[in-house]
């Protein structure tokens, strides 16, 4: 299977959760209820992350500077991590939902603006079989962090 084919797979899931918490974040009552949200959402993330700079944006830098997107895809990646943080240190309910909220509609601005860029470059620039390979990559990543 093809890198951008798991990422994209990957981004289906992340909108379903997406499409959870902003159902269920405005009857959340405590600030550890939203807090534990953030914090399951966040433990998904950073891999996710971690593979899209480590197996995409790597093979890709060049091109992405080239279009003035390389500094851009890393700052929100960072950007997305840094509000998650923010959520857990939060003072109150209120503010960790709104920051929680802040943080996944900016993941979900990140994540179109791959599937507009990022992915289509990709399939256009790398070979098939490059790209089958870094999905074997992320499998053998996936096996390893399972053990």
């Amino acid at each position: 299977m093809k890198i951008t084919e798991i990422l994209m797979a990957e981004h289906v899931v992340f909108h379903n959760l997406f499409d959870h918490i902003e159902k269920t974040l405005p009857q959340l009552k405590t600030l550890a209820e939203v807090k534990s949200l953030a914090a399951t959402l966040d433990a998904l993330m950073r891999p996710h992350a971690c593979t899209e700079d480590d197996l995409l944006m790597g093979p890709l830098e060049h091109c992405l500077e080239q279009i003035g997107q390389s500094e851009t895809f890393h700052e929100e990646h960072e950007e997305i991590d840094d509000r998650l943080a923010e959520v857990q240190k939060a003072r109150g309910p209120k503010q960790a939902r709104d920051l929680l909220l802040r943080a996944v509609l900016r993941s979900r601005e990140h994540f179109d603006k791959e599937e507009r860029i990022l992915f289509p470059l990709a399939e256009r620039l790398l070979k098939a079989k490059t790209l089958s390979s870094l999905g074997d990559e992320w499998m053998k990543r996936r096996e390893a962090a399972l053990k």
